[in-house]
């Protein structure tokens, strides 16, 4: 089966990454090698110069060494561990104001300088149908650097052995606590990138992510039903440090759940979610209506990611990009109007390629751009779009924020998603204070099944764990809740955001855009944030 063909399931917040293209299964042991540093700069030299004396206008080489670890368990049994690597390098030449690419997993010199003139005929063959050349802003290289994700225990060099105990662990505790069947995972993913460019960059960076999802069930043995709850950690750009729970980030909330931020508890989560499984059984179906929403970090991060940080992809915003939900509703004339309200005073939303522990977090991009933090909503006005080298000049950027990514050497970096937050708000509030303020409400955490259209316009948005607020109170738990969104009239609609005591990451592992697809891992950050007055429906009723 081709890389590209992976899986995606949207509904339980997690998607399969399967067989690399050139990848190979490999021992456990062999996940902490490197290549040595000074063997990619002579290969990237030797394809720097080949591009060069062949007439290119620039060129930048990405040599890469991809690895992953999936455990994958359920009950009492392991149902697999894989270890893949996936090592080659990735040309992008331009000549004649066009693009070529071009890949091989033959480390050898030779191959290595052919594939740079492949890649460089092709850009030349493509400058014959080009309708404009390509506007490449500029970028100044950095010479010789390093950067590293900020781990303290690299997780591929922790033994098998202990990690199956320690999801092992998990999964019994979830059924000594009542569940009927429960399945966790262990997604690792090391990126050992290096990127040189005809600018003078010559950047090794060592990537790091880690997520560790389980999905609980508990069964209505008389009627039949059943109820999951997942758990509700989010993925982090961290090691192993993450697994190792320290109380300081630890979360208590109205409604008795409990969340974690920079480490977690992942024993006592399954535990905590056997017992919500149960309750969900027992709980009460909304009545639909009106409600002023409170929404957990946990759950408003995808929130975020569907309806501000794809539509503010530029590519999509110029429809040269339409897959996986289309284009968008944010169109230059919003922006180049100065005063389009997006959302409320109370919203400030950011672009942040640096944001301590976050999927998202690099030194630089594929292009060789540092990462930065930009604002894209400013008070609830659109200011700005994320872009690359060759977008920038469109939205009168004088260089690239730093917005590209490829998932593999074999693919071609394009425009993706930095990590994108909802800035925590200004004035001393927290989850309790913000429920005493709520006459009549919803409170929801986690994530669940989501729909949005081609513009990313209109969204509905279920999730894990609902809550009845009435008269400042977290009253009981509830079920089959989903909420209904015009993109524009929600985020106005955005009341309070608590402080920044509250404010934690979401994220996803496995967002998937392009064609041939790709998939990249990204961050949101929020406070718990309020939102009045939003149409919430009953996802039980039927219509007949």
């Amino acid at each position: 089966m081709h890389r590209r063909e992976f899986l995606k399931a949207s509904g339980a917040g997690l998607g399969l990454l399967l067989m690399p293209a050139f990848g190979r299964a490999i021992a456990a042991e062999e996940l902490t090698t490197r290549i040595d540093v000074a063997v990619k700069k002579r290969l990237a030299d030797i394809a720097l110069e080949a591009a060069r004396s062949g007439g290119a206008s620039y060129c930048d080489v990405r040599i890469g060494r991809y690895l992953r670890q999936f455990i994958t368990t359920r009950e009492d049994k392991v149902e697999n561990i894989v270890n893949t690597e996936s090592t080659g390098v990735g040309i992008r030449v331009l000549a004649n104001g066009a693009w070529g690419f071009a890949a091989t997993n033959d480390l050898r010199g030779d191959a290595v300088a052919e594939t740079a003139r492949q890649a460089l005929a092709i850009a030349k063959a493509n400058a014959k149908t080009s309708t404009a050349p390509v506007q490449l802003a500029p970028a100044s290289g950095v010479g010789e650097v390093a950067w590293a994700t900020p781990i303290e225990r690299n997780a591929m060099a922790v033994p098998v052995k202990d990690k199956v105990e320690l999801l092992m662990a998990t999964n019994a505790a979830a059924m000594g606590a009542g569940a009927s069947f429960v399945a966790s995972r262990m997604f690792q993913v090391n990126e050992q990138k290096y990127f040189a460019s005809t600018d003078g960059s010559y950047i090794d960076q060592d990537i790091h992510r880690i997520w560790t999802p389980f999905t609980v069930t508990a069964i209505d043995k008389d009627s039949g039903r059943f109820r999951t709850r997942d758990g509700l950690s989010p993925p982090m750009g961290m090691g192993y440090e993450f697994l190792d729970a320290r109380p300081e980030h630890r979360f208590e909330l109205p409604g008795g759940v409990v969340m974690y931020s920079d480490s977690y508890d992942i024993v006592a989560d399954a535990a905590a979610a056997a017992r919500d499984a149960q309750a969900k059984l027992k709980a009460p179906s909304v009545k639909p209506g009106k409600y002023d929403l409170m929404l957990d970090p946990s759950h408003l991060f995808l929130t975020i990611h569907e309806s501000v940080g794809h539509p503010l992809e530029l590519d999509r915003v110029l429809g040269f990009e339409a897959n996986y939900a289309g284009t968008s509703f944010a169109t230059l004339d919003k922006w180049r109007a100065g005063d389009f309200r997006y959302g409320s005073e109370q919203v400030n939303i950011f672009a942040d390629r640096t944001q301590p522990h976050s999927l998202g977090a690099v030194g630089f991009d594929d292009e060789g751009i540092p990462g930065k933090r930009w604002d894209l909503i400013r008070d609830g006005v659109l200011v700005n779009y994320q872009a690359t080298r060759d977008q920038a000049h469109i939205i009168d950027e004088s260089a690239s924020q730093g917005c590209s990514y490829a998932d593999s050497w074999s693919s071609v970096q394009f425009q993706r998603m930095p990590n994108v937050s909802l800035a925590p708000g200004k004035s001393e509030l927290s989850p309790a204070q913000m429920v005493k303020q709520i006459d009549n409400g919803i409170y929801i955490l986690g994530r669940g099944s989501y729909s949005i259209d081609q513009q990313r316009y209109n969204a509905q948005f279920g999730g894990q764990l609902f809550f009845e607020v009435k008269d400042g109170q977290v009253t009981h738990m509830i079920e089959d809740v989903a909420y209904q969104i015009r993109t524009p009239e929600f985020w106005n609609a955005c009341s309070a955001v608590c402080d920044e005591r509250d404010f934690r990451l979401g994220g996803s592992f496995f967002d998937g855009k392009g064609q041939p697809s790709q998939v990249s891992a990204v961050s949101h950050g929020s406070s718990t944030t309020r939102f009045d007055g939003i149409n919430v429906i009953n996802t039980a009723r039927s219509l007949g």
